[in-house]
């Protein structure tokens, strides 16, 4: 269950549903105990985001912050129910708008993180860490890994401009945007995952054509900035009129970046190659 944690309101119908909620002096409650288990920031204030914690009723994905004032009426609800995602204007974005389904996934060598929280770790919106810090929210694909993806029961479109954005974590070092930490991954797209239309990636050298992973995430549930808004998301943004095609179904992404297994035993050897955070269409058949 993915849901969103909001600050600074009343929360009993968020307790009462057996949702993790925190409360308006930063504490983090579960509506029955206040004794929370798993993983906490160490000041006591609620777990960070991407962090798995045990709110009671199981493994609960802190996905997000707050948005600021009270919760909306159907705040109570996993954020994957028909009534989408909400946005800081009052609205929503319909969850098919992300992925919702994981066709295939191989993962290549020193695969592993986000795993254990698959499909839910790549589905609905990005979690963005902003220009200077990559986003945790994400599944490693591993060196040369590949995945396969859906939007059922939604199709990317092409319409005008951008039709589809996918987002990786890379970050800028030393907040320089001239060098970009990037693992870049080849895209595809299909309407029935058999015949597929590539963008071409140059993974070899910045800048790296049609890859996805080099565009820092920015947008993030906490900060009202849209996903489906490539002026503001962050990003690498797509368009199917530059493959010739005219609507898709499928996404698929090929690691590139081509990492070599480190031989350290003290570095994480689960984070290779690209990593997923989300995927969201701009221009939708089913708006």
């Amino acid at each position: 269950m993915r849901v969103r944690v909001w600050r600074g309101a009343a929360v009993a119908a968020m307790a009462s549903a057996g949702m993790a909620c925190s409360s308006g002096d930063g504490s983090v409650s579960n509506g029955v105990d206040a004794s929370i288990g798993g993983s906490a920031d160490d000041d006591g204030g609620p777990p960070s985001i991407g962090t798995s914690w045990d709110a009671g009723s199981g493994m609960v994905w802190v996905e997000a912050g707050t948005l600021g004032g009270d919760p909306p009426a159907d705040a109570a609800k996993p954020m994957t129910d028909a009534g989408g995602y909400p946005l800081c204007d009052g609205g929503s974005i319909a969850s098919d708008r992300f992925i919702t389904q994981v066709i295939s996934f191989e993962a290549g060598a020193c695969a592993g993180y986000g795993e254990a929280e698959m499909p839910t770790i790549v589905e609905g919106p990005p979690v963005g860490g902003g220009e200077s810090q990559g986003g945790t929210d994400v599944l490693s694909l591993g060196t040369g890994g590949t995945i396969v993806v859906a939007f059922t029961p939604n199709t990317i479109v092409d319409g005008p401009g951008v039709d589809f954005i996918v987002f990786e974590n890379p970050f800028e070092v030393a907040g320089n945007p001239n060098n970009v930490y990037a693992e870049p991954g080849e895209v595809s797209v299909s309407n029935d995952g058999v015949t597929w239309a590539t963008f071409p990636c140059t993974a070899t050298k910045a800048p790296y054509g049609e890859c996805a992973g080099w565009n820092p995430v920015l947008s993030n549930p906490n900060n009202c900035l849209s996903p489906v808004d490539p002026s503001v998301a962050g990003g690498d943004p797509f368009d199917l009129h530059d493959v010739g095609v005219t609507s898709a179904k499928y996404v698929r992404i090929v690691d590139k970046a081509n990492e070599a297994c480190s031989s350290d035993p003290s570095q994480d050897l689960t984070t290779n190659g690209f990593d997923l955070d989300a995927i969201a269409i701009v221009n939708a058949q089913l708006p």
